[in-house]
């Protein structure tokens, strides 16, 4: 008789403390992590939410039961726990994590060697099922836990990819909406020539100004002022764990994350000529358009960091991007950091000159989207099929890569089922008609409505 666990989900451990997610549950994760694995040595870190310390030292108990010895790097940001697995050569690293979820949530991310994801596909499902049974053998000499000062050559391999010598004294607008993205910037700080306004700066575990998330248009007030009022020349938000970070230009507007694929995959290409970059479905003519303008040959790939990194690896890609503002760097051993991307935006801010709504209005005229919207579903597979009988007669590309995308002459879409909720997420985009997005997102909205 196994005992049910239910904060597993597609890409990592995610669930509400304590019904799904306790003390027990993580130290018998702990333990089902090194059979899986056969772990020596592992990398263990956690964020700044209430429940992570307690969750963690479980975890840690559980690690060490079973043999493993912890380097603990304590609070930190997921990216952090990414290179510390890569930097150390160990066998695995779990970051305690609950990101952007509401307060009463937490959960977990898993690597093994050389910071590669372990997903549903590769062994998240195992470390579930070895959870469940909960029978481990007693090992004959324990781990032992070590403190690991990780942070000093994180912050070191961050500023590797920039060239100092281009740098100007920028005013940025820097929000990690109480997360933990200001305990890296302190650092990072003391090594740039920008001028920082803070805004919800301390880690609080109880988010006071609401749990850091940017895609929720109500998070972004915040950023938007700061700029506005102090002239800054950007704004820079994270969610609460750090690895998404998203832009506003100088007038305060919030950058859809599809215009920053473009531009990084820019940014890599001309520094590695004729190289590959990685996307998803969801949006891809700006993609596509620029790096095929640059020499690049682009690479889609179904949504979701497990693939992203898979795909990269496999065709050793320069840099991956997806719009929900996840961005993958070959040099950081294809994971995704939130970090990277602004120290790369705000160097190309700096040698070019521009401003960055000089650097996204002509994409996004180019290629104006929707942005995704979100609608709950009953059956998302009846209506990914009522969906594709009403267009499939006109459509040039039917492709079902992730979900469905169907291609016309002028415009297209991506219609996908979450892997976590019971919603279909839709995506326009059209080739110079912001008023086309507009007809056929009213259109396609009501199918899924009827749906």
């Amino acid at each position: 008789m196994t005992n049910k666990i239910t904060c597993f989900k597609a890409y990592d451990v995610r669930g509400q403390v304590p019904d799904q997610l306790n003390e027990d549950i993580a130290y018998r994760i702990g333990r089902a992590f090194v059979v899986f694995l056969n772990a020596k040595r592992v990398i263990v870190g956690h964020d700044i939410r209430l429940t992570s310390p307690g969750l963690t030292n479980a975890l840690v108990d559980g690690l060490t039961d079973g043999g493993a010895d912890v380097l603990h790097i304590g609070q930190c940001g997921t990216e952090e726990v990414y290179f510390a697995a890569f930097n150390n050569g160990v066998d695995g690293g779990i970051c305690v994590t609950a990101s952007h979820n509401p307060m009463n949530y937490n959960g977990m991310k898993f690597v093994r060697e050389q910071a590669k994801p372990i997903s549903g596909d590769t062994g998240l499902l195992d470390i579930k099922t070895l959870a469940e049974e909960n029978r481990f053998s007693d090992v004959d000499v324990k781990g032992m836990v070590s403190s690991l000062e990780n942070r000093p050559d994180y912050i070191q391999h961050l500023l590797s990819y920039l060239d100092k010598s281009v740098l100007k004294p920028l005013k940025i607008a820097s929000n990690p909406g109480n997360g933990g993205a200001g305990m890296v910037m302190e650092y990072l700080e003391k090594c740039l020539p920008f001028d920082f306004i803070h805004v919800n700066y301390e880690p609080d575990d109880h988010f006071p100004n609401g749990i850091p998330n940017p895609l929720e248009v109500d998070n972004r007030d915040a950023t938007i002022e700061a700029v506005k009022v102090h002239n800054a020349d950007l704004g820079i938000a994270w969610d609460g764990d750090f690895d998404r970070c998203f832009f506003f230009d100088e007038t305060g507007r919030f950058i859809e994350g599809y215009y920053v694929v473009g531009m990084l995959a820019e940014v890599f290409l001309n520094k590695n000529p004729g190289a590959k970059v990685v996307h998803d479905p969801r949006l891809i003519w700006n993609t596509q358009d620029l790096v095929s303008l640059s020499g690049g040959v682009t690479v889609q790939s179904k949504t979701g960091h497990a693939f992203i990194k898979e795909r990269m690896r496999s065709e050793d890609a320069v840099y991956g991007g997806e719009m929900s503002a996840h961005h993958y760097f070959r040099d950081f051993e294809y994971c995704d950091s939130g970090m990277i991307p602004w120290l790369l935006v705000v160097e190309l801010l700096c040698r070019s000159g521009k401003s960055l709504s000089q650097l996204v209005d002509a994409r996004m005229k180019a290629f104006p989207c929707s942005g995704e919207i979100n609608t709950r579903v009953s059956d998302s597979v009846f209506l990914l099929e009522r969906i594709k009988e009403v267009y499939q007669h006109e459509a040039l590309i039917i492709d079902h890569t992730d979900g469905l995308s169907m291609e016309f002459s002028a415009w297209r879409f991506n219609v996908r089922m979450s892997n976590t909720e019971p919603v279909v997420r839709l995506n326009i985009e059209s080739r110079r008609d912001q008023q086309l997005v507009r007809t056929k997102t009213t259109e396609l909205l009501a199918i899924i409505q009827e749906g």
